[in-house]
């Protein structure tokens, strides 16, 4: 009697570590981060001359029950340090007709919510501008700290890929390519 009871006392005690070691890593990864006031970057350029578009209100998701991605910007944040330039890049951009840009895909990598080291991640998801969405791949680097989540990421696209015609002054026309960077830091929700 004595020994059945011991197995039993034993098998409840093995049965509880299992249950705790396979249901740990859940809440893990049944966790969701979230911010409003990351940093998005645009670079153009024309011959000679590079400026940079910034803004503070970038929102950003990203949930690791699906492993999907949101982010967007209001484009009427854009800042690039000179009223006359902002205003042709609004005009340009439509931002009356079409205010936001947004990125929405799927983490393609998993990230590790223990390790401390940056880590390297990419996305795929569709990117939506001026009306048009492109299915686009973006690289980045996530770090983990304590209930936070730090991103940065950037890609490039082509302006003629969203129907946008890059505003020119004489002969001289804003390049096709503009360079895109984001960077957040995200809490965990």
């Amino acid at each position: 009697m004595k020994v059945l009871k011991t197995i039993k006392s034993s098998a409840s005690w093995y049965l509880a570590w299992v249950i705790i070691l396979v249901c740990l890593p859940i809440p893990l990864l049944a966790q969701s981060y979230y911010a409003e006031n990351g940093t998005a970057n645009f670079t153009s350029s024309v011959p000679l001359y590079e400026f940079t578009g910034t803004s503070k209100q970038l929102t950003g998701l990203i949930n690791f029950t699906d492993n999907s991605v949101d982010f967007y910007l209001d484009l009427e944040t854009l800042d690039s340090g000179i009223k006359k330039r902002d205003k042709d890049m609004r005009l340009t951009l439509e931002t009356k007709k079409f205010p936001f840009a947004e990125f929405y895909g799927s983490l393609l990598d998993s990230v590790d919510l223990i390790n401390l080291n940056p880590q390297m991640i990419r996305t795929r998801g569709n990117f939506s501008i001026h009306g048009v969405t492109r299915e686009i791949d973006v690289e980045g680097e996530i770090t983990v700290e304590q209930n936070a989540l730090y991103l940065r990421a950037s890609w490039k696209i082509r302006l003629e890929d969203f129907y946008i015609v890059p505003p020119s002054l004489l002969l001289v026309k804003v390049d096709q390519i503009q360079k895109i960077s984001i960077d957040i830091r995200l809490e965990k929700q």
